[in-house]
């Protein structure tokens, strides 16, 4: 069974060559960039150095999109409650009297009574009244609005438009800088996935959609079909739903994913305490086993390793939880239908061959993470010609994104040749016996093949044959 893989979002602390380093070699799979934080030029170089100091680790980039938030602010004003705070749709202010938040519009879709939500729901108010663009709130309780934090407004629809302008600009700016992964905020529909896949207008970058509503529950069937990849940001979702039923959208939404053979990313407050303190709660480590339990392909923290005093140290605890807890689960079958064909079949080859290797050659990628969700003990080695789109499928659990200069995607066999030529000694040995999986590509999605066993020493010779 393939490793969780473990999301790190870089940030102040950890974006420098040691730091990162140490990440990786505690456990992190991926590499986060928060888009709601910094500014193009800061990522830009952060991208850089994570391609220097851990090459091959994809990086994954939040944009806003849709997602309401303070901007940044000179001033950032503490409260008590019942104190009266005035947010504001007029960003010529700094925080010193208005807040000002970066939806041109909010003004215009509140009436007074209806509550706020900030900071992932640990700041509430209520609005008392509009005064053009101001938006007078009281306090539900103490606290400090901070910059460029999230508002909530559950329940109601604020109309915003699927692709907002900003998330044009950083779309650009993830194709420009190969970037590998793009996280998509409030996604509600297939069609807001649709959209962001035609600006990027190409196979890269990859689409994780975001189920951070009522609306992406409603629609999540459909959601996750589109994308690639899905996260629970059970931060925000917890506010525009209801936080006592957080665990059981998690359930549901990862037995969905896991149902489409779509990796899943369990985030938010994984170790929300190691911020502050090197070890854990007895509540986070049951929060880590139960989402590994419930089938979460990847683990994402935030500000244990963008921010925290113990970043490595947090990696390296949710690696080691993870993999204790995967200890606990059985392996299951296949899920049903046409499209886990492929994960059934691979199971049956290995179940009667000695296979030590999986090989697949899939232009699109799509059946890359079929074959991960069958649930083998052998790696997985994914092919491809272009390297950017290699270093995508690093995100899936158990699978190697392995560039090769060209790839005969008629002859899927052709690609032990080649990655022969590139083995270091540790990717295959002579002994071992390699399952070929090729999927030519269809209109739009994989149509799977070919199934071969060659031993990699024995000149591309086919191996023991089922019984």
């Amino acid at each position: 069974m393939a490793s969780i893989g473990i999301i790190a979002t870089i940030g102040p602390v950890s974006a420098n060559f040691t730091t990162l380093q140490a990440l990786r070699e505690a456990g992190m799979t991926v590499a986060r960039l928060n888009g709601s934080h910094g500014n193009l030029d800061w990522h830009r170089q952060t991208i850089r150095l994570i391609r220097e100091a851990v090459p091959g680790v994809p990086v994954l980039l939040d944009i806003p999109g849709r997602k309401i938030r303070t901007i940044q602010l000179a001033h950032e004003p503490s409260f008590k409650e019942g104190e009266t705070l005035i947010l504001t749709t007029d960003i010529s202010h700094d925080g010193t009297e208005k807040v000002p938040v970066n939806f041109d519009g909010l003004h215009e879709q509140l009436a007074p009574g209806i509550r706020l939500y900030a900071d992932d729901g640990t700041l509430s108010f209520q609005v008392e009244r509009i005064d053009g663009r101001d938006i007078h709130v009281r306090a539900g309780g103490d606290g400090t609005l901070r910059s460029r934090k999230g508002i909530n407004v559950p329940d109601v629809s604020l109309g915003r438009e699927l692709v907002t302008s900003n998330d044009r600009t950083m779309v650009d700016f993830a194709r420009d800088n190969r970037v590998d992964y793009l996280g998509i905020s409030f996604v509600e529909s297939a069609e807001h996935v649709d959209a962001i896949r035609g600006l990027i207008g190409g196979r890269a970058p990859r689409i994780v959609a975001k189920v951070e509503n009522q609306g992406g529950l409603d629609n999540l069937e459909a959601i996750v079909g589109a994308a690639d990849v899905i996260m629970i940001d059970r931060g925000d979702l917890s506010v525009e739903t209801n936080v006592d039923s957080v665990s059981v959208f998690q359930k549901r939404i990862i037995t969905t994913a896991n149902a489409h053979g779509k990796p899943v990313i369990v985030a938010t407050e994984l170790l929300h305490s190691m911020i502050d303190n090197p070890y854990p709660t007895k509540a986070e480590i049951g929060d880590i086993t139960n989402a590994v339990i419930d089938g979460a392909s990847l683990l994402m923290l935030s500000g244990e390793t963008a921010v925290g005093r113990y970043p490595v140290e947090a990696v390296g605890r949710l690696k080691n939880i993870a993999a204790i807890s995967q200890t606990y689960l059985s392996t299951s079958a296949p899920q049903s239908g046409p499209k886990h064909e492929i994960a059934r079949a691979v199971k049956a080859l290995i179940s009667t061959l000695p296979v030590d290797k999986i090989v697949v050659v899939s232009r699109s990628g799509y059946a890359v993470g079929l074959v991960a969700s069958a649930s083998v003990q052998q790696q997985v080695i994914a092919v491809h010609d272009d390297p950017w789109v290699a270093r995508t499928l690093n995100l899936v659990p158990g699978v190697s994104g392995i560039h090769l200069s060209k790839v005969d995607w008629q002859v899927p066999s052709s690609a032990l040749h080649d990655l022969k030529e590139v083995n270091d000694g540790t990717l295959l040995r002579p002994e071992d016996v390699v399952l070929i999986v090729g999927a030519n590509q269809g209109d739009d999605r994989d149509y799977f093949n070919s199934f071969q066993t060659l031993r990699v020493g024995g000149a591309n010779q086919p191996a023991l044959q089922p019984n």
